[in-house]
């Protein structure tokens, strides 16, 4: 069974900086994860920076995030890979975003868009055998 996690569930209207729920790895089989970046709507001069987060214990989220996704300025998809193979102290992560705006003062920055996290099956991370 593949794990998805909604970091950020799809179409979240997202209009200040904040933190998105935790959620354990432990049903995780591999801990690597291919992250989307999906936004469907956002206003001109703005952009918005997502990062992932983990933790041992659900209090504290480390000095530096595991993931910072490419800073996006326009709708579309962006994915990248989250390997926490090799940190079994991280038992638990969660999104972070920060948003930006320029030129304009009003509106605030607005955009709605959904961050998943979905586990990379084990036969995946397996290197190709050499064939006869």
């Amino acid at each position: 069974m593949t794990l998805i996690l909604a970091l950020i569930p799809a179409n979240t209207p997202l209009t200040a900086n904040g933190d998105g729920a935790s959620f354990d790895l432990g049903a995780s089989a591999t801990r690597t994860f291919l992250c989307s970046m999906q936004i469907s709507t956002q206003i001109e001069q703005e952009s918005v920076e997502i990062s992932v987060w983990g933790s041992a214990d659900g209090v504290t989220w480390g000095p530096k995030p595991l993931l910072i996704m490419p800073q996006r300025f326009y709708k579309g998809e962006t994915q990248m890979v989250l390997d926490v193979s090799q940190q079994p102290d991280v038992r638990l992560i969660r999104a972070r975003w920060k948003l930006f705006r320029w030129g304009r003062v009003t509106p605030h920055p607005m955009f709605v868009l959904g961050f998943t996290a979905t586990e990379i099956p084990a036969f995946a991370n397996q290197p190709a055998t050499a064939r006869p």
